[in-house]
């Protein structure tokens, strides 16, 4: 049974994205679940492996829940990694430390994709389904529980790349080159992905965001072709719940983004807030969009900025959130200070 915001004591965020009336503005914070908190390193380190750790719904769950109950925001994110759809596509991959993700075989040729299975998100990845039901329990109707998957461009970058990489110049090449073979692979993965976030609105998340961490290295024309057509096949085919689409560096697709099936558009800090929602049609809620780096600041610099970024969305209906992922060595009291100055500075007089 899907959970709806009906059922929630703290609906605000589910409000915001449908535009709805909300007495202040929602706020979380993307890569919330761990990295900053001394209690996530602590279990944390009970798995050397981090894919294991991923692999474990109990502890995932226990580090999904962490933020609602330490920092006091205003929704959970289901904690896992974009690269488990490779994976249950039938591309293994490693996550080196202070490396990142390491995939020993990568995707050259048409055999190759066509070696892959479109997964199924309910047997393949069972173990995120069970942390989502665990976390929908613990939480208890609390806050709204973010289930999320990686933009089928972002995962074609891993999968092409092998690692993560400042250009994903091989991945470009492949577009250039063998367009053909970029495509069957994006509808792969599309495929997949959608099956994956439609087993995750069943096992109970309320929302869902889309990452296209790498959007920025594409011009224009190309990420119309190869990134935008395939998000839009997730947004259309997810229709329970409300979608969230975070582009990092596409500015120039904002104005694309305007006809997505999709209810909120995350901006990254470089993406002017007014100017975004006019290219937008001012048709989307939009998230965002510190930049993670202000967190580094003093405690009234930060409430400074927090304050100016809650003046410059204005009228526009806006979830709060950072324009990326938390920093590691971000101070956890500063991150409390900004969601507390949003609360403060947001509220509907």
């Amino acid at each position: 049974m899907i959970n709806t915001e009906t059922k929630l004591q703290n609906d605000l965020l589910l409000r915001a994205a449908r535009q709805q009336p909300t007495e202040r503005a929602p706020v979380w914070l993307m890569r919330q679940a761990g990295r900053i908190l001394p209690e996530y390193r602590a279990v944390r380190e009970k798995f050397p492996n981090f894919i294991e750790f991923v692999k474990t719904p109990e502890r995932a769950a226990e580090v999904t829940i962490q933020p609602v109950d330490i920092l006091g925001v205003d929704a959970a994110i289901i904690f896992s990694d974009i690269l488990v759809i490779p994976e249950a596509m039938g591309l293994a991959y490693e996550m080196v430390e202070k490396r990142g993700p390491y995939f020993p075989k990568t995707i050259q040729t048409i055999e190759d994709v066509r070696k892959l299975r479109v997964c199924d998100g309910v047997d393949d990845l069972s173990y995120v389904m069970e942390a989502i039901k665990i976390t929908k329990k613990e939480l208890n109707n609390r806050v709204p529980l973010i289930g999320f998957a990686g933009a089928p461009f972002t995962l074609f970058c891993y999968m092409i790349e092998g690692s993560g990489s400042k250009t994903f110049s091989k991945a470009k090449k492949m577009l250039y080159t063998s367009p053909e073979i970029a495509h069957e692979l994006l509808q792969k993965i599309t495929d997949s992905t959608i099956a994956y976030l439609k087993a995750q609105i069943v096992a109970g998340v309320d929302l869902i965001q889309v990452f296209d961490s790498w959007a920025g290295v594409l011009s224009a024309v190309q990420y119309e072709e190869f990134s935008l057509k395939y998000i839009q096949q997730i947004c259309d085919a997810i229709t329970e719940v409300p979608k969230t689409v975070f582009a990092k560096g596409a500015f120039f697709a904002l104005k694309s983004m305007k006809n997505l099936n999709c209810e909120v558009v995350g901006l990254d800090w470089n993406m002017d807030i007014q100017e975004s929602a006019t290219l937008l049609g001012n048709k989307k809620t939009l998230q965002g969009n510190l930049d993670p780096c202000a967190l580094y600041g003093s405690f009234s610099s930060i409430s400074a900025y927090t304050k100016l970024m809650v003046e410059e969305f204005g009228d526009v209906p806006f979830i709060a959130n950072l324009g990326h992922g938390l920093y590691p060595d971000t101070d956890p009291e500063k991150v409390k200070c900004f969601i507390e100055m949003v609360k403060e500075f947001s509220v509907k007089k």
